[in-house]
């Protein structure tokens, strides 16, 4: 599989920590020592999960090696939908008329962007598809209370996009080597970790101790084993693209990995954590610095729990 184009969103709004420390007596110092967050993107009146991805996917029409009508699958990413009904993929194969293609949705927390490439990858095994269109977008804030003091600051809002196809179209396509994801809700706190319950408090985070560990843990693993499993070493790995949870996470992660600070690739800082487009985002504003032959590894892990990773080559 090949990544044919990318492109991301992120809102103009943008709430810095300072917000925080008006509403509920939270510094600027004590929200960056634990999650390494300045500011966050928010979403404005108008915007939600629908429209960001729209705008994520809008520069990249005329600039593609087919039309946007060929494709012929779309999975979209999120654990914030605007409609439950009317889906994300739904609403994009409407807005872009895209006739011919299958539509899903998922959802697997901060994972999710991976689980639907591993989606794609099993529509392009069986033939059933063979350009995709993977839209990951979250709308936090539609869902978050800003009072809440153990999470309310840690959310961001944006979206990102990629085209596959199952052969390459030019010289500038990076390559999905391999892809893989783990159902995880059987240890720890699982589906009690964190959760959206919209009835109930919506976007919470009682367990973050547990998520902290768990992520650590299986980002770590994730990366190890895919490229272990690929005949690859860590130190072969140009870039680290883990997901934009938590600083103090993507620092212990690299660590375990033995991966140099240099190439780990992180926005935390300015967008807050982004949920399950984190990493396409970041993999969307750093695409002009990756060189032929690089090698590029992702890896998450999301409430519920699950994890991820994927490896990419140029």
């Amino acid at each position: 599989m090949y990544i044919n184009a990318i492109s991301h969103y992120l809102p103009s709004t943008i709430v810095g920590n300072g917000h925080y420390t008006r509403l509920n007596g939270l510094s600027d110092d004590w929200i960056f020592r634990r999650s390494g967050i300045r500011q966050r993107t928010r979403a404005t009146d108008g915007e939600n999960t629908n429209t960001m991805a729209i705008d994520a996917i809008t520069p990249l029409i005329g600039k593609l090696p087919y039309q946007i009508a060929d494709v012929d699958l779309i999975v979209g990413a999120t654990y914030t939908p605007y409609d439950t009904v009317g889906t994300l993929a739904h609403a994009i194969q409407g807005h872009f008329n895209i006739p011919r293609a299958a539509a899903v949705t998922i959802t697997s927390a901060c994972s999710s962007f991976v689980n639907a490439v591993e989606i794609v990858e099993g529509y392009f095994a069986t033939g059933k598809a063979t350009k995709a269109l993977v839209i990951a977008s979250e709308h936090n804030l539609a869902y978050t209370d800003d009072t809440d003091q153990v999470s309310g600051h840690l959310w961001g809002d944006g979206a990102g996009c990629i085209f596959v196809s199952a052969g390459r179209y030019s010289s500038e396509d990076i390559e999905i080597v391999d892809v893989h994801t783990s159902g995880l809700g059987h240890i720890g706190k699982g589906v009690s970790g964190v959760y959206l319950r919209p009835s109930n408090g919506g976007l919470t985070m009682p367990h973050g101790r547990d998520i902290f560990m768990h992520a650590c843990n299986f980002m770590a693993t994730e990366a190890q084993d895919i490229v272990e499993k690929n005949r690859y070493i860590l130190d072969d790995v140009d870039y680290l693209v883990p997901h934009q949870a938590n600083a103090r996470i993507i620092d212990h992660v690299a660590k375990t990995l033995g991966v140099d600070n240099s190439k780990v690739i992180s926005n935390i800082e300015d967008t807050g954590n982004t949920g399950c487009a984190s990493t396409v985002i970041c993999l969307s504003q750093n695409w002009e610095r990756f060189m032929k032959d690089d090698l590029i590894l992702v890896t998450v892990f999301g409430g519920g729990y699950s994890s991820g990773s994927m490896l990419l080559r140029k």
